[in-house]
């Protein structure tokens, strides 16, 4: 595997946007559920609480799915909560069993994910297929932009250009820690960034993200002229004065917005320090990290399109 074939996560943004400019993606109606319970693992979790996160909806994880199900067990048997909505971008690992947990209690199960061949895929009642490129192993670029582009109609060539035409400062690549401030309304991205810092830089770098409302609550006690403080918006309070980067979304700019612009920044700063991602990944899906799902085989390095 060389090091050619495992592009940064901002050249990923970038090819997922012009791909999506070529291919047709499918709308998902929101309306269709009312009140689901929404379940997914690590990002897919964080991606369906931005997608479903303006209506009535409850979230669950791998790790409490099974404890929400017995929770809302009167809301289900009443069809006040009529669907279990799983989201993996695989349709294999935890979304396999959830699936066959939610039916069992009683739920419509939809599937929403890139692999249409999936075992998960065989057992949903409803599948939503996404497109997606053959990226590296964790980035999951294509896949969450297709699910937010679906559910928010979001121009794909706005978002390019803007990234396109993005202005940074000269020493953007010398600062050794980066935050984010996010919209309220999109605090579920933040996450989303987080989980990114642990798979690209693990605890070589400091990467943070809040929503604007969770910056206010003492995250920038400490201003350093060492960290750029990325605000998708007016920022006068959080971070250094002379070390805060402010973007203006344009106004129709959404989720798909800020999650590509964010990812794309993070690729610009996996580029400007050493490489950890190219040097681990590939002794993690081959060698241990697959090891802790029972049963399971060998990670591909590069996870292949659909």
């Amino acid at each position: 595997m060389s090091n050619l074939e495992l592009d940064s996560i901002n050249i990923t943004t970038l090819k997922a946007l012009e791909y999506f400019r070529s291919v047709k993606i499918p709308r998902l109606d929101l309306k269709k559920y009312p009140f689901p319970i929404v379940v997914g693992s690590g990002n897919a979790l964080n991606a369906g609480m931005a997608i479903f996160g303006q209506q009535k909806a409850v979230f669950a994880s791998e790790s409490n799915f099974k404890e929400i199900l017995k929770r809302y067990r009167d809301l289900i048997k009443k069809k006040q909560i009529s669907h279990g909505i799983i989201i993996s971008a695989s349709g294999e690992k935890d979304s396999v069993w959830e699936i066959k947990a939610a039916h069992k209690a009683g739920l419509k199960t939809v599937l929403l994910t890139c692999s249409s061949e999936s075992s998960a895929a065989k057992i949903a009642e409803e599948v939503h297929v996404f497109p997606k490129l053959a990226e590296p192993y964790t980035y999951n670029t294509s896949t969450y932009l297709a699910m937010f582009l679906a559910s928010g109609q979001e121009k794909v060539a706005m978002i390019e250009k803007y990234i396109l035409t993005l202005k940074l400062p000269k020493n953007f690549k010398k600062y050794r820690a980066y935050a984010f401030i996010l919209p309220d309304e999109l605090a579920a991205i933040a996450p989303m960034l987080e989980i990114k810092k642990s798979e690209l830089f693990g605890s070589n770098v400091s990467l943070r993200a809040f929503s604007y409302g969770e910056s206010r609550h003492a995250k920038f006690v400490i201003q350093s002229k060492d960290e750029l403080v990325i605000s998708f918006g007016k920022n006068i309070y959080f971070g250094h004065p002379q070390h805060r980067l402010e973007l203006i979304p344009p106004k129709t700019a959404g989720k798909a917005w800020v999650m590509a612009v964010s990812y794309f920044l993070i690729g610009l700063i996996q580029n400007s320090k050493p490489d950890y991602y190219r040097q681990n990944i590939k002794k993690f899906c081959t060698d241990y990290g697959y090891k802790a799902y029972p049963g399971s085989k060998p990670f591909p390095v590069i996870v292949p399109g659909n």
